[in-house]
């Protein structure tokens, strides 16, 4: 890691004193004044949006955490502070992706973290109080600083989730939310409109074409994975933004059922495309602690565009009205043509093509509000040393999915977990849940007096039930709540096809299918999706999303166009193949899938130690007294130092030898003849 410098030594008055000198400037270097550093955030008068002011002014003198040095790749010394590290760390071991429910993930990082750097800044100030006084501190003063440090840091990285909230990242999280907002008001929008849109269509027709929105929603997934590596992040959105308003328009003036089933197969694309791009690019922008956050917004988006689609189908939903419906699409697209100006570019793919691109110093300033250049060379570093640390190929940080694919098959224990990930996404779709988006008004015709009632309370329960499954993410284990929800679908389901049956009353029907959505959105709805970030490494975690993605589309198509030939052929008992489903899902669950929530603190700090070690080690190097810190981290930093050190024993090796080369070569004449030669070209004259 990096060397907790000046020999283990904490800020002090003086030498705080002595770096805010000079200029008046925190950072000034007395030793060279045209070296200007990052300063500890002990240090005061530097705060700015990506270090807020808590530690800086709350850490008495006397009690400050330790400086850290590290060297960059061309040599040059940098300051590098503890919380900076922390930011390091979460950006290294949190993946570039927004998951609904990541939260807890990445606050077990960062408490893991700030413990173990508390309780190397309690080594240090031990080792200090001991040169000075000769006595270590007692156990209450090293628990105390422990403890005061460890808080501090926790409440310094986490405080980006609000100070590096920024315009960019607004922007860019408003266009990504609006995608998700379209891909599920086009989940549902179809459910309440069946009677009124070209009265007289068979069913197939109308099966088909709801169906068909989920036909382009692998192809729309498998585009993106090339597209945004090639082309960027942000040419994706304006693909997204684009294909959601030329479908939205066929669509809105379709003149039969074949248009209409165009047209949802070009916004099933979009969707596709969307449910891919949004995790990556909104990941790749956010700072670490604002993934998970993110991520559970855009989640929020989707379940509320399935109830909006719902609420407007009471006035809309009408032979005369129904395009309106479908226009709705065409007006959220042309809001987000207006707002892409604004958006930026993932400065992660900007240096995934080139280190040293300048545009990416451009949106990462902008981007985190940073104010001068040490800043953006710190947040560079962050990016591409967690880009190399999350690549399968540690030769190549931009690597390709079946690169990274073929990888995990090669291995046994990760192709294990790539199996457990795709069923549990088969689970999700073949439990018949989007049987009740798509089709949730004609299965409650002749069962409630108001059938959109019925779908309207449905959509309204489902948003309330994401916000459920979050609060019981937060301390439930992945397996018990998958557990929970299957049987509580499997119970549901066949308390429903009772209902049908006659043995309880047909308004209970709607109670058992409120319960079916609820038991789905705290469990197999966002745990599939969860599970993959859990229990991947952040290098596995884009392509196993990619694959995953296109498997559940793929299992949506086949129940959005079988279950109306369910419900014609089985009746009453249409949601009996769902039980099954649900019954083997129990099974499977118990049976193969392993715990994936958090890691525990203690494996996560051993993490922590692992990454560092190899810096630790070098700077505890006791061949020499130098300091070799880390650059954050950065794998070509580390190989850098390596060079110079052996380099530079090198030459020591040679100058004790009397063998080093200084870079010219020893005049060759005797002594008598140097001087007469020195004495004539300076006097002039040979008899002088």
């Amino acid at each position: 890691m990096h060397q907790q410098g000046g020999g283990g030594a904490p800020y002090n008055g003086e030498e705080r004193q002595r770096l805010n000198d000079g200029n008046g400037q925190p950072g000034y270097n007395a030793t060279n004044p045209n070296l200007h550093q990052n300063q500890n955030f002990t240090a005061q008068n530097t705060t700015h949006k990506s270090q807020p002011h808590g530690i800086s002014n709350m850490i008495p003198s006397g009690q400050l955490l330790a400086k850290s040095y590290s060297v960059s790749a061309d040599g040059s010394p940098s300051y590098l502070t503890p919380l900076q590290i922390g930011r390091h760390e979460l950006y290294e071991m949190v993946p570039f992706a927004a998951v609904f429910g990541m939260q807890e993930k990445e606050r077990n990082i960062t408490k893991a973290f700030a413990d173990y750097a508390a309780d190397l800044d309690g080594i240090e100030a031990d080792q200090l109080a001991y040169s000075r006084t000769n006595q270590h501190l007692s156990a209450a003063e090293l628990s105390s600083r422990k403890s005061h440090a460890s808080l501090l840091l926790i409440e310094e990285l986490e405080l980006d989730a609000v100070v590096l909230i920024t315009t960019p990242l607004i922007v860019a999280l408003f266009m990504a939310g609006m995608s998700q907002f379209l891909v599920g008001y086009n989940l549902s929008v179809m459910n309440s409109m069946e009677s009124v849109v070209f009265v007289g269509h068979t069913t197939f027709e109308w099966s088909m074409a709801v169906a068909v929105f989920a036909v382009g929603g692998p192809f729309g997934a498998v585009a993106a994975g090339t597209i945004v590596d090639s082309r960027g992040r942000r040419s994706g959105m304006a693909i997204v933004t684009y294909m959601f308003l030329v479908g939205g328009l066929l669509q809105t003036f379709a003149q039969n059922m074949l248009w209409i089933t165009v047209a949802r197969f070009v916004i099933g694309f979009a969707s596709g495309f969307s449910s891919v791009l949004v995790p990556i690019y909104l990941g790749e922008l956010a700072p670490p602690t604002l993934r998970g956050t993110l991520g559970t917004l855009t989640q929020f988006c989707l379940v509320i565009g399935i109830f909006i689609s719902d609420l407007l189908a009471f006035p809309f939903a009408t032979e005369h009205s129904w395009r309106i419906l479908f226009a709705v699409t065409v007006i959220a697209s042309i809001v987000q043509l207006i707002c892409y100006p604004f958006l930026i570019e993932s400065p992660r793919w900007l240096l995934s093509r080139d280190r040293g691109s300048r545009r990416a110093r451009r949106v990462i300033t902008k981007l985190r509000g940073l104010r001068n250049e040490h800043e953006v060379d710190i947040e560079v570093n962050h990016f591409i040393s967690a880009s190399h640390a999350q690549a399968c190929d540690k030769h190549d940080d931009h690597t390709s999915s079946g690169m990274a694919l073929m990888t995990m098959l090669k291995d046994k224990q990760i192709r294990r977990l790539l199996i457990c990930s795709l069923v549990l996404q088969m689970a999700q779709q073949l439990s018949g849940i989007n049987a009740v988006f798509y089709y949730s008004t004609m299965f409650f015709e002749g069962l409630i007096d108001n059938p959109l009632l019925g779908t309207t309370i449905v959509g309204g329960v489902n948003v309330l039930a994401t916000y459920v499954a979050l609060l019981l993410m937060e301390n439930s284990n992945r397996r018990t709540l998958i557990l929970w929800s299957a049987g509580g679908m499997f119970v549901s389901s066949i308390a429903l096809v009772l209902c049908l049956l006659g043995y309880f009353t047909k308004i209970a029907s709607l109670f058992f299918v409120i319960t079916y959505v609820i038991f789905f959105e705290i469990g197999l709805g966002p745990i599939p999706w969860l599970i993959v970030a859990e229990m991947f490494e952040a290098k596995y975690v884009a392509t196993a999303m990619s694959i995953s993605s296109q498997l559940n589309w793929a299992c949506n198509f086949i129940v959005g166009l079988v279950f109306p030939y369910l419900q014609e052929s089985l009746g009453a008992l249409s949601f009996v193949p769902f039980a099954v489903v649900l019954f083997m899902t129990i099974i499977f669950v118990i049976v193969w899938l392993p715990e994936t929530k958090g890691t525990t603190p203690s494996e996560l700090r051993d993490d922590i130690v692992r990454s560092l070690s190899t810096m630790l080690a070098l700077s505890g190097d006791s061949t020499n007294n130098e300091d070799h810190s880390s650059s954050v981290g950065n794998p070509i930093d580390v190989e850098w130092r390596r060079a110079m050190d052996d380099l530079r024993r090198q030459e020591e090796e040679d100058m004790q030898r009397g063998t080093f080369n200084y870079g010219f070569q020893p005049i060759e004449q005797n002594p008598v003849d140097a001087e007469t030669d020195w004495r004539a070209r300076v006097g002039g004259d040979t008899g002088i």
